[in-house]
């Protein structure tokens, strides 16, 4: 079955999530006068990425709202830091979005993803599927320059209910787009929740590896290291597989 549609992550797929959060880290605690408290800014964003990953896994395990998620990091990055002054649901709210507004002004894509998806929209359905928050991730991608690629193709955890690896996520993508998931190719940085978890749903799992680490993976998933090499891998999901030559024939 050829491929017609392709579905996409968005951060550290499309979106650079982490290449300035050091920069827009070390600006907010420098205004907030905290920075002073860590040996350097690696040692902040070590801390922000432990609170981050352990809070919103409670988010995607349906224990926090998103914004909900929010608050319990900015509340659980000041206890670690240590002020020990309880924060009201408007002062973490308050704090969360001073970080925000140093991290919005530095929101930048890929370099490869504009180009790629200009490549791809006039042959392939393009939609996004995301473990995040609907209106959260629209706005990230017009800032960005991407939504128009998109549309209203965007499906997120927190609106589905449940969060990538699970098929049903991945069957809700190929519906917005109106393709079966055999006519899908997935594109994303995760190894497990997207190449995986796309692979065992039923479509075609494109992992995107920028760092090259020259992990093994499954046979079921393709490896790519830049979003450039992407329609060239589509090209081969669409090659017809060699003919079989009968037993005892000679080759022509």
């Amino acid at each position: 079955m050829p491929i017609r549609g392709v579905l996409f992550d968005i951060d550290e797929t499309l979106f650079d999530a982490s290449g300035a959060q050091g920069v827009a880290l070390a600006a907010h605690l420098r205004a907030e006068g905290l920075l002073e408290r860590f040996a350097n800014v690696d040692a902040a964003v070590e801390l922000w990425q432990e609170v981050l990953d352990a809070e919103y896994e409670r988010f995607l395990a349906g224990e926090l709202t998103f914004v909900e998620q929010r608050r319990a990091r900015a509340r659980s990055f000041m206890a670690r830091v240590g002020d020990s002054t309880p924060m009201s649901d408007e002062d973490a709210t308050a704090w969360f979005g001073r970080f925000q507004s140093h991290r919005h002004a530095l929101r930048v894509a890929f370099p490869d993803a504009d180009p790629v998806l200009g490549r791809l929209k006039p042959a392939f359905r393009l939609g996004v599927v995301s473990n995040s928050e609907l209106e959260h991730q629209r706005a990230k991608l017009e800032q960005i320059g991407l939504l128009h690629y998109f549309g209203d193709a965007m499906v997120c955890s927190q609106q589905h209910g449940e969060p990538k690896p699970a098929a049903s996520i991945f069957h809700a993508g190929c519906a917005v787009i109106g393709l079966e998931p055999g006519e899908v190719a997935y594109v994303g940085d995760n190894y497990l929740l997207d190449g995986l978890g796309a692979k065992e749903a039923g479509l075609a799992a494109f992992w995107l590896d920028r760092a090259r680490t020259g992990k093994a993976v499954d046979p079921g998933v393709r490896v790519i290291h830049s979003l450039d090499e992407l329609p060239g891998a589509l090209g081969e999901c669409h090659r017809p597989a060699p003919a079989s030559v009968p037993p005892g024939s000679a080759a022509q």
